[in-house]
């Protein structure tokens, strides 16, 4: 009988799946995306904008030999089950591939899975359903939104400014840094005075005159308070409080981002490429499996069977009294609730256990993790607070202190949240209500500006605002560094000349589209898409008649930006030499374009890679095709045609003879399937 056909996102996913799921099935990996919008049409958005814009959808060049490979599997299976990504993106993957496979609707299933565990895979098997159209035409709106805002915004920016891309997400994360970046010229600092009684053991600080607020805002005023203050302070009340402190909820993928950036040093983009690695699979000694949940969620969701596991070992391990409750989220607006938080798929494997088995990376994160979502299922910690009131000369000053009197959660959180205890004297032994300072200072103090944003604000910014998904995010934030729109100083973003350049641009044609309320708007459109409470060709034809009218009236009055001339003249008709961006980088042209189409070369010196195995007489060197992408060719051409797609290393494979070459972190025969 032929074999059950899976299909899945990633290949590291496939072995895993195929083993838990046994000899019946075959696990293959579309490994990502299989088609996209075409460049045809109008704008060459791939959209027929007068048909409610109606998509054409061709399979991408790189995976086309994916689909000529599923295909034929197809043909071979009975069933053929669609397991892709538990989310939008996934469920839209999942539709292209039921169409370009030709897959029917008794012959298909779709198959979630919120971890790789094989009780959840199993599991997802046998509760199998259809494709959500809802949730594909949110995703395909969402991909057709990004389309038209991108090539047309992108176009308009590359004639008018020397910045390269726009987009509907980005451009307004990118006007939050140049926004701030304007608060913090725009603001003036105020002067500030504060005065404070030290003691052996603690210090007070000013905060009342007469029981009521004080401000002192320069130095004459600091003076005369001082001056009029003796040593000696009357202790007028000493307030102790009990207090709850309560665990953080567990992580959704923008407060992994956050915490991974502040606690861990690592990058949006980075955190998601080690969080990837957890979700899909590590090879530990008796299986491989999941570690961690699905990484893309803006939910705090727990399954039952979860907890209930998660208290068991609470109990066991720490006591009774350390098990806590369930919380939840007051947030709900723009919160999907797909899925679960992110959360280990096991929490008996405890993350020192794992550590041989994990890179420094992924055992820092998954320690990160875990202890988050342990934490989050805890007993609050116990604090005890005081409050200690001194009078001056009918000056107040105020010390604080807190004590844990039970740790709780913080037993397992205390490496990720400062827990230091500060503590007060008992002023209960003091013989009488007198306690003398050993000094009073005054010191001198200036308001500070707002603080540009990290990467991990920025994400909690885009977040709170409801701008962007969770799989947007490390993308916004490594598009706005690779485009040059921001640079980063002391970790903070700074907009450059062109970030403020293209912000103030489209801010003066599209400030009613780009900002941030109309892009939080727009995803709650596409929330009501996906829940079937709204037409999908609607929503993009409100958003392009107000759109594209906006777009022809900025190309029509924003000046194109000169070229930069380069002070030479053209050899062929005299007329001045400019720097002009094509598309793979700038380039030296004539200005009088296109009447005279001169471009300046430059002669490269040749980098030799390797002696050339077939002729014996050249060099392989770097070289590029006609459409710019390189590749390692012989210096002997046209008489050695000899070329490699992949770098050669000068060794050859011990099966055929031919050539090794290097592919990413692979060293594989040009032409066999030797791997090294």
């Amino acid at each position: 009988m032929s074999k059950n056909l899976v299909i899945v996102e990633s290949p590291s996913k496939s072995k895993t799946i195929e083993k838990y799921l046994g000899k019946d099935y075959k696990v293959l990996s579309s490994k990502g995306h299989v088609r996209d919008l075409s460049t045809r049409g109008k704008f060459g958005l791939g959209v027929d904008v007068e048909n409610n814009f109606k998509p054409d959808y061709v399979t991408m060049k790189d995976k086309k030999s994916i689909v000529t490979e599923l295909k034929k599997e197809v043909k071979k299976a009975d069933y053929v089950y669609l397991a892709t990504d538990p989310d939008r993106e996934g469920e839209a993957i999942s539709w292209h591939l039921f169409d370009v496979l030709g897959l029917t609707e008794d012959n298909y299933e779709r198959v979630v899975f919120n971890e790789i565990t094989k009780k959840a895979v199993v599991e997802a098997f046998d509760n199998a359903r259809k494709i959500d159209q809802k949730m594909v035409n949110s995703q395909e709106t969402r991909r057709i939104l990004d389309r038209i805002i991108g090539f047309r915004l992108s176009k308009l920016i590359q004639s008018k400014t020397d910045g390269s891309s726009a987009g509907r997400v980005q451009s307004v994360a990118l006007k939050l840094v140049v926004d701030r970046e304007r608060e913090i010229e725009a603001f003036e600092k105020e002067e500030y005075w504060t005065i404070t009684g030290k003691f052996n053991d603690f210090e007070a600080e000013l905060f009342n005159y007469d029981h009521k607020d004080i401000e002192v805002k320069d130095e004459v005023t600091a003076t005369k308070i001082v001056d009029s203050l003796n040593k000696s302070f009357v202790i007028e009340s000493v307030e102790k409080k009990s207090k709850s402190k309560k665990s953080k909820l567990v992580y959704t993928t923008s407060t992994m981002q956050q915490d991974a950036s502040n606690k861990l040093g690592m990058s949006a983009k980075r955190t998601m490429s080690v969080a990837q690695k957890l979700y899909e699979g590590i090879e530990l000694p008796d299986e491989t499996v999941g570690l961690i949940t699905y990484m893309r969620t803006d939910s705090t969701r727990l399954s039952e069977e979860f907890v209930k596991s998660a208290f068991g070992y609470i109990k066991g391990k720490y006591g009774e009294e350390y098990v806590g409750s369930v919380k939840t989220s007051k947030k709900t607006e723009n919160v999907q609730d797909a899925h679960e938080g992110i959360r280990p798929t096991d929490i008996n494997k405890n993350p020192l256990d794992l550590k041989p088995y994990l890179t420094d990376d992924e055992y820092k994160l998954y320690k990160m993790i875990y202890a988050r979502t342990l934490a989050s299922l805890m007993s609050d910690a116990k604090t005890e607070n005081t409050t200690v009131i001194l009078d001056n000369n009918n000056y107040q000053f105020k010390a604080t202190g807190q004590i844990i009197t039970f740790d709780g959660y913080l037993k397992v959180y205390k490496d990720y949240e400062d827990t230091k205890d500060t503590v007060l004297p008992s002023f209960d032994t003091y013989k009488t209500n007198i306690i003398v300072s050993n000094e009073i200072l005054k010191e001198q103090h200036f308001t500070n500006p707002p603080a540009r944003y990290t990467e991990a604000k920025l994400i909690k910014q885009m977040e709170e605002d409801g701008i962007g998904r969770p799989s947007t995010y490390a993308k916004t934030m490594d598009t706005l560094k690779s485009r040059g729109y921001v640079e980063i100083i002391d970790k903070k973003f700074k907009p450059t000349e062109i970030g403020i350049e293209i912000t103030d641009k489209l801010q003066e044609h599209f400030n009613h589209i780009i900002n941030v309320e109309y892009t939080a708007n727009m995803e709650n459109d596409l929330d009501k898409i996906s829940e079937g409470n709204i037409v999908w060709y609607e929503v993009l034809k409100n958003f392009y008649n107000e759109f594209e009218p906006a777009v022809q009236k900025a190309f029509d009055s924003l000046p194109k930006k000169e070229a930069e001339k380069t002070g030479e003249d053209c050899p062929e008709c005299g007329n001045p030499l400019v720097v002009r961006k094509g598309k793979y980088g700038a380039f030296v042209a004539c200005s009088n374009f296109p009447s005279c189409k001169y471009i300046k070369t430059e002669a490269k010196e040749e980098k030799e890679i390797t002696k050339c195995p077939n002729c014996d007489k050249g060099q392989i060197i770097e070289k590029h095709s006609k459409r710019g992408k390189l590749f390692y060719g012989c210096n002997n051409y046209p008489e050695c045609k000899t070329a490699y797609w992949d770098l050669p290393i000068g060794e050859k494979c011990p099966n055929c003879g031919e050539m090794l070459v290097k592919k990413k972190d692979n060293i594989k025969c040009s032409q066999c399937d030797y791997e090294k």
